[in-house]
């Protein structure tokens, strides 16, 4: 392997600290994809592992371009340690991953729980990840490599965009252990109220619903009104008529 500069140096750094944080994370992505029952919540799990995946192979061939070898371990630069023991210490961390899986698996007293504090582990690995890609994107568009930073926003934004997700699915997943742990009757004023909130749309758009019908029954209406009155008026102005015409008869 070439000797690399110190700027290669630096970046090969940063790739690997991001690409260290992508393997963990796809080992512990796929022991709680074995965990969730939620399908929703599943579906968007397997979209982000298939996002893990590809950035860690990006990220790996991004190494290799710059001279360096891809290692899951937080080095000053590819020379450090060698590839024996690069691969010892991947291995490890790797272990330490899967063996988190049934540690998560016996979290909470009940499925919903579980599921709840995956999420928050998720959250916490995605800001993780976006710190991360944030720095070596800085750092790649400080130091002039624009293939780098690209690769560190393009990256960055799934990240932020999964951490979008698990910022909306943390409430709903805390909802649904409360209603699996907590009887209705204890969950408080607030639950009602927030249940009684969820209704008020429907009938809103019920009733949106009805006024045009109202609308244009009431101006169907209108016209058949508007004839009568005008034929009530011409039979009243004949009736007159004659009784003016009889009276003048009668005068003569």
């Amino acid at each position: 392997m070439a000797d690399l500069t110190a700027a290669n140096t630096k970046l090969v750094q940063y790739l690997n600290e991001v690409y260290g944080v992508e393997k963990r994370l796809e080992t512990a992505l796929e022991a709680h994809i074995a965990m969730t029952t939620k399908t929703s919540y599943t579906k968007r799990l397997r979209e982000h592992l298939t996002e893990t995946k590809r950035h860690a192979r990006e990220v790996e061939k991004r190494i290799k371009q710059l001279g360096g070898v891809a290692e899951t371990i937080d080095a000053p630069g590819p020379s450090v340690v060698s590839d024996a023991a690069q691969a010892f210490v991947g291995g490890a961390q790797k272990a330490v991953a899967l063996a988190q899986g049934p540690l998560h698996a016996l979290r909470g007293t009940s499925q919903p729980e579980k599921m709840l504090k995956n999420a928050k582990t998720e959250y916490a690995s995605e800001s993780e990840e976006i710190a991360a890609y944030t720095a070596l994107e800085s750092l790649a568009g400080t130091l002039g490599d624009k293939d780098t930073q690209r690769l560190a926003r393009a990256i960055r934004r799934d990240e932020e965009r999964m951490r979008s997700f698990l910022e909306k699915e943390i409430p709903r997943l805390t909802s649904d252990v409360a209603k699996a742990e907590v009887p209705a009757s204890q969950r408080g004023k607030a639950s009602r109220r927030k249940a009684a909130s969820a209704r008020k749309p429907a009938r809103a758009k019920a009733a949106a619903a009805r006024k045009p019908a109202r609308a244009k029954a009431a101006s169907g209406r209108k016209p058949a009104r508007a004839k009568a009155g005008t034929g009530r008026k011409s039979a009243r102005g004949k009736t007159s008529a004659a009784r003016r015409g009889g009276r003048v008869t009668a005068a003569r």
